[in-house]
């Protein structure tokens, strides 16, 4: 044999996976690429996966040479097997994307699990219609119809083919190994990002992966799917933490100090655009009158342990505080105890509530507040739907306002200043405009100064949602605390940033504008004369530090609820209250020594 048919032979080496499985590659191969396009979001900013076309001819390379290796009769059941699997998913991924606007997520899974028999045949008989068949459905039932059709003619389609490879073998080899060596360089950032996203231990640490710069991609509807079975089994385990905790909670006692307290979390809103905290543009008109009258209580040094919601959310509905043992799953949830104490809790939330189209970071955030079992040991009253305004709140208190008890817990949960900010608020409500922003910001671009009014606009909207809240209380016993989960970025000093910088470093300025927070406390009238002790106590505690995750213990206090959970050096009332506490930002910085390094202490 000389050295030409030698390296023929080789090369031809490098086609045979394909060449023992064509129908296979081929068929799968047009299925994932159409799925992506079916699924492509025509929204701008939003472009079809840059390497899907390599890393889809590598992965199902390696399959190819997997299955190439099986004895035939195994070989033909598993192509089959696989075939099954993956024609399903992809018509289900690509019919949610077509029925709910997204593909397989770990909500949407979730939601599956939670379908009973009754439900599931009720949402067949509605969506399973001739109409699907005509919907983009339709075109990944048209390539299995094709695919069916080539194998039916499989003998006639091998007889005119192999001529063809016999022929080429060579060179097609060479063009095949090239494109597996090419395929590998280019598809191994996303290969180690996704081993980076499954070495996550819980759901929150997957979040924080989906953060970062050069994340995974999960580009197949069974990549989808096999990432959402993973992120429900995470969660599941924090559940099963949470119900077991749940079962233990113990109340000692409840005076009901304060007959009604209301919880505001609002979202993504730095103090630094908050007019009562020095910003030069008037956003909060309204919570700044209230302050003049001495009864609404501005907090001075207030910050949130983490710039993700729902990172926020698990540690501030926690009895667990940053620094003590275990997990915020191995702690009851404040709601839990006000509920076990005889308060009738309500949850109003513009962004929790279970929805298909809904992003890892939801999830992660309300999964916990959603649990059929967790919700009903948490919370009397919620609301069933989101609205595109902050202000569909208030109409869903003032229908649930009926079913409240003699003492309640009611949390309101905006939208806030989340993005886009242009979306969170009415235009008839715009007050700013890039104009308004030449002479204080005149280093920002036109465009820039743009979206800086957007956010000023929907800083301002919710100071008339808050208000709004504040109205419904005011003729009450009431005592209201407004704080946002986190801070948020826009374009300020010279970072050139908006939303948040979700780096793993967390120096002064990025601690300063996206930790520090809004946060203050107004007592209605009669509350104030009817408690002035909590009144004086507010006023004396204004300019303590304070970081959110101590937020559930200083609840207990002002309902008077005596329990094991509670603990006097993290309630910021109390005389015994630990100001010196560490403020650890994302678990790893301390918020009071950057602040000091930087000269602002």
């Amino acid at each position: 044999m000389n050295l030409r048919n030698m390296a023929g032979r080789i090369l031809a080496l490098g086609l045979r996976p394909i060449r023992t499985n064509a129908a296979f590659f081929v068929s799968m191969y047009a299925l994932g690429v159409v799925v992506e396009w079916l699924t492509l979001v025509r929204a701008p900013g939003i472009r079809l996966y840059g390497n899907l076309y390599l890393e889809l001819f590598l992965d199902l390379y390696v399959v190819c040479v997997v299955l190439t290796l099986l004895p035939e009769g195994i070989r033909r059941w598993v192509r089959r097997l696989l075939y099954g699997v993956l024609y399903a998913v992809a018509v289900v991924d690509v019919y949610c994307f077509w029925k709910f606007g997204s593909t397989l997520t770990p909500t949407m899974l979730l939601l599956v699990g939670e379908t009973n028999s009754r439900e599931a045949g009720e949402f067949l008989r509605q969506y399973l219609s001739p109409e699907v068949v005509f919907s983009p459905v339709g075109s990944v039932l048209l390539l299995a119809a094709l695919h069916a059709v080539g194998a039916w003619k499989q003998k006639w389609i091998r007889a005119k083919a192999e001529p063809f490879f016999d022929r080429l073998s060579p060179g097609l080899g060479l063009l095949v190994i090239g494109l597996f060596v090419w395929s590998c360089f280019s598809s191994y950032a996303n290969k180690k990002a996704t081993a980076k996203i499954y070495a996550n231990r819980n759901i929150g640490d997957v979040e924080h992966t989906l953060t970062e710069p050069g994340h995974a991609v999960f580009y197949t509807p069974l990549y989808r799917l096999v990432f959402s079975i993973y992120a429900n089994s995470l969660a599941a385990k924090q559940i099963a933490r949470l119900i077991k905790t749940s079962e233990n909670i113990e109340v000692d006692g409840c005076s009901f100090r304060s007959p009604h307290i209301v919880l505001i979390i609002g979202e993504s809103y730095g103090k630094h655009h908050s007019q009562q905290y020095g910003y030069f543009m008037p956003t909060t008109p309204r919570q700044t009158a209230r302050e003049k009258t001495g009864l609404l209580v501005k907090f001075s040094d207030v910050v949130s342990p983490y710039n993700l919601t729902s990172f926020v959310f698990k540690n501030v509905f926690s009895m667990h505080v940053i620094g003590q043992r275990g997990e915020w799953c191995d702690y009851p949830l404040f709601t839990e105890v006000f509920r076990k104490a005889g308060y009738h809790v309500s949850f109003l939330t513009n962004q929790f509530l279970p929805k298909a189209k809904e992003a890892v970071y939801d999830f992660s955030g309300g999964f916990f507040l959603n649990n059929p079992k967790l919700s009903a040991e948490q919370f009397d009253t919620r609301n069933t739907e989101l609205h595109r305004f902050d202000e569909g709140l208030l109409e869903d208190y003032d229908r649930l306002k009926g079913r409240l008890g003699k003492h309640n817990l009611t949390i309101f949960h905006l939208i806030g200043q989340h993005v886009g900010y242009k979306l969170r608020f009415p235009r008839d409500r715009a007050k700013f405009s890039a104009a308004d922003y030449e002479k204080r910001r005149p280093e920002l671009t036109a465009r820039q100064r743009k979206m800086l009014s957007y956010y000023d606009n929907a800083c301002l909207y919710n100071d008339s949602v808050v208000d709004e809240i504040c109205r419904r209380f005011e003729k009450e016993d009431a005592v209201v605390i407004y704080m946002p989960d986190h801070g948020e970025e826009c374009y300020e000093g010279t970072r050139g940033i908006v939303c948040r910088n979700h780096s793993a470093v967390v120096d002064y300025d990025l601690a300063k504008y996206e930790f520090e927070i809004p946060f203050w406390i107004y007592c209605t009238h009669t509350y104030a004369v009817r408690h002035p002790e909590i009144y004086h106590e507010i006023i004396q505690a204004r300019n303590r530090r304070l970081m959110t995750d101590a937020l559930p213990h200083m609840l207990l206090y002002l309902a008077g609820i005596s329990a094991p959970a509670y603990h006097e050096e993290y309630n910021i009332l109390s005389p015994d209250y630990n100001e010196l506490r560490p403020r650890i930002l994302k678990s790893s910085a301390d918020y009071d020594k950057l602040r000091k390094e930087a000269g602002n202490e």
